[in-house]
């Protein structure tokens, strides 16, 4: 018995040091315990009486069987053998009923909480319609009401409900925003899921594919951005502007025939990969490299700078990403960094 003593008061310290590591373990705005949202707060609500009643119930079979284990351990020198004890129908009666009692108090909120958070808003005039294509390493968000496409930064309104419509165009994918609402999958062969959220709160959130789908699957970040009504109405007008190309015919040439081809920046260009229009604007590029004057983090830079990091070497940001490795020289990249850089959106 002492040496179990030794051995406990041993890992003790280990064990205490293991749970302050690992509390600090992830980040606060990937965390569903920092609820932002209706959905996310039903969600949570639902998550905590769960785990309140499973708590309950591991404390009371903990103690239960630390008495028993107390109270009728053999004494030394007891040969005898102990009263069986079966066949009650007592005690079978309350280890079936309440188990059954405690099924039913979260079963009932649970049935609600699905059935009620599977609301169809796709038909609802007064939701924002977003329909969400997932791509590898990318988002690409279109408001089909509102003519306006965009990719990696969701930009929705705080006083109005966003209804989902997720579709992919290769593997499997999950849309997930943590601090706003659950993750809904995005499936192949031309299915699509719905879901719907709000953030009556405006700021920045972060959102991650939650489904393996390929060698850069941690890297596929976006944002969603929430803000007033009228700025998302200042926003919607500007995406529609048109957007004139450098006055630097060289430069024009260049985006043209090496962008253009396959992105779009306002009125202008292809349609296949991520539109550029207002880049300048966003939070950051690629969904990974952060645009922030204030650079702690090797994936933090100005916009300027995560433009040429990403044009230099699109693989080396994300690997297995469609993006090919374009031969410009130096001189190129900055003027295009440049140019990107400076499509910001009044709003």
């Amino acid at each position: 018995m002492m040496n179990r003593w030794h051995v406990l008061k041993r890992l003790t310290p280990l064990l205490a040091g293991m749970v302050l590591l690992l509390s600090a373990c992830g980040r606060a705005d990937l965390s569903t315990l920092r609820p932002q949202g209706p959905v996310a707060e039903e969600q949570f609500g639902l998550m905590t009486w769960s785990i309140i009643i499973m708590a309950l119930v591991v404390v009371v079979v903990f103690v239960l069987a630390a008495y028993v284990i107390i109270r009728f351990r053999r004494r030394p020198g007891d040969k005898t053998i102990p009263v069986q004890v079966e066949g009650s129908h007592k005690l079978e009666i309350i280890w079936t009923v309440i188990p059954i009692i405690l099924l039913v108090i979260l079963g009932v909120p649970t049935i609600q909480s699905v059935f009620g958070l599977a609301k169809d808003y796709t038909n609802d005039p007064d939701a924002i319609q977003v329909k969400v294509t997932a791509h590898q390493y990318w988002w690409e968000f279109e408001y089909p009401n509102l003519g306006v496409k965009t990719a990696q930064e969701l930009l929705i309104p705080d006083d109005a409900v966003i209804s989902i419509h997720a579709e992919t165009k290769d593997v499997i994918h999950s849309f997930w925003v943590p601090s706003l609402a659950g993750k809904i999958d995005t499936n192949p062969a031309g299915n699509a899921n719905t879901m719907y959220f709000s953030a009556p709160k405006k700021g920045v959130y972060l959102g991650k594919c939650a489904e393996l789908c390929g060698p850069s699957h941690a890297l596929m970040d976006f944002k969603v951005k929430v803000v007033d009504r009228a700025s998302f109405e200042r926003w919607v007008t500007a995406q529609k502007a048109p957007v004139a190309l450098p006055q630097d015919q060289e430069l024009a040439d260049l985006l043209t025939n090496q962008c253009l081809s396959c992105h779009a920046i306002g009125d202008k260009g292809g349609k296949v990969y991520p539109n550029l229009t207002g880049i300048g604007s966003r939070e950051s590029v690629a969904g990974i490299l952060i645009n922030t004057e204030d650079k702690k983090y090797s994936n933090e830079g100005t916009v300027e700078e995560n433009l040429k990091r990403w044009l230099k070497d699109p693989q080396a940001v994300k690997p297995g990403n469609l993006m090919p490795t374009v031969e410009l020289s130096d001189q190129q990249i900055e003027a295009i960094s440049k140019y990107l850089a400076g499509l910001k959106l009044e709003y």
